[in-house]
């Protein structure tokens, strides 16, 4: 397989317990007219196109307008509904929008003139949010379908959606030694409540757009994603920001305990956000159109995330365990066996390294918002 040339294997047969379809489209000619290998090299071709981005105020968004700004797209739009000022990452050579993305005509207003358009707009967290947020979560269902209408109406190119591991099959995930969730895992349905059922539910529009209006659709199912510039307070941070967090209060307080939600034998795994950005990229310009995993297959419990993270701030903490505290499933991890056929894509950032760039960043926020707090200062 040639990377650069993108020749994906023609085809093949996905496996999935609804009526198999080729996850490859043979209507597609092989995209050959550019090369990209990650984000780091673009054609020529694409610099004056508008990109959009939907969330580009959130985590994986903020670093998507970043990268496509350092591969030298001219021409982006970046929308999210928080205010322009509690954005992650904006730049002023960026169009930067405050809109709700709920509401049709802001939907339009985003997809006018776009060449592609990259949909991470969503109402999510960590498992304490979507637990306790699930009619909220569903809500999400609104902006991607408005989002395909409008993408529709305005002869978008392209349209990627970021799904979820929370689509699959919860039975699949009650062994903490989970050998890993292929594509198919998730049909016959079992997803988590809410979250999960919103992205499924994505994924079919996403299908049926394709098939019915010819909209050329990618979909990413990713396993948690994680690194700088991104949520680490506040109720929907996810685990690894979370247990960088407490880790760093407990040894700048000098408290020297951690607060674990659950036994911590749960286990997970974890995508750096550079690996997440490659292989988003691959994913758009491929001619997979079934729903894919986008993750890494370097499986830990979480009392394991808290040992590297300890190593990493060099202490050792007493371990509080609440077992009560919303947990999600007893282990997921990624089967990258499809995107590595495929794509040849597999994760490069070992879950240690990511952990350092992010534990230093997070430490930095909250330092930096401990002095500020003492200097009476607001934020």
């Amino acid at each position: 397989m040639v990377l650069g040339r993108r020749l994906v294997p023609v085809g093949l047969r996905f496996p999935v317990s609804t009526p198999q379809r080729s996850l490859v489209d043979k209507s597609c000619a092989p995209l050959v007219d550019h090369v990209i290998l990650g984000f780091g090299i673009c054609g020529e071709s694409m610099n004056d196109q508008l990109i959009v981005v939907t969330g580009g105020g959130g985590f994986i968004g903020g670093h998507l307008v970043a990268a496509l700004r350092k591969q030298g797209c001219k021409k982006i739009r970046s929308i999210d509904i928080k205010p322009i000022e509690e954005w992650y990452q904006h730049f002023d050579d960026v169009e930067n929008l405050s809109l709700d993305l709920n509401v049709q005509p802001n939907c339009e207003r985003a997809a006018e003139g776009a060449y592609e358009i990259w949909n991470l707009a969503a109402n999510m967290g960590g498992m304490g949010f979507i637990e306790n947020n699930k009619a909220l979560c569903m809500l999400s269902v609104l902006i991607n379908t408005l989002m395909l209408q409008a993408a529709q109406k305005f002869g978008v190119s392209k349209f990627f959606y970021s799904s979820s591991a929370c689509v699959y099959n919860g039975d699949k995930q009650r062994d903490p030694d989970c050998p890993g969730l292929k594509e198919e895992d998730a049909y016959p349905a079992l997803a988590e409540d809410g979250y999960g059922w919103e992205k499924l539910f994505s994924e079919r529009m996403c299908r049926h757009f394709r098939e019915d209006f010819g909209l050329h659709t990618r979909v990413a199912r990713f396993h948690n994603v994680y690194g700088p510039h991104g949520t680490w307070d506040g109720g929907r941070e996810k685990a690894p920001a979370a247990i960088c967090r407490k880790v760093i209060q407990a040894k700048l307080s000098g408290t020297r305990e951690i607060e674990i939600w659950g036994s911590g034998h749960q286990t997970r795994s974890f995508m750096y956000i550079d690996d997440c950005l490659n292989g988003m990229r691959m994913i758009m310009d491929s001619e997979i159109v079934d729903p894919i995993n986008l993750g890494s297959a370097e499986m830990v419990s979480i009392n394991q995330l808290v040992d590297i993270v300890e190593g990493i701030a060099g202490v050792k903490l007493i371990r509080k365990h609440k077992l009560d505290a919303p947990l999600g499933v007893n282990g997921r991890n990624s089967d990258n066996a499809l995107i590595k056929k495929y794509l040849g894509w597999e994760p490069n950032i070992p879950l240690r390294t990511g952990l350092e760039q992010t534990y230093a960043w997070i430490y930095d926020e909250y330092v930096g918002r401990e002095r500020r707090a003492s200097a009476g200062s607001p934020g």
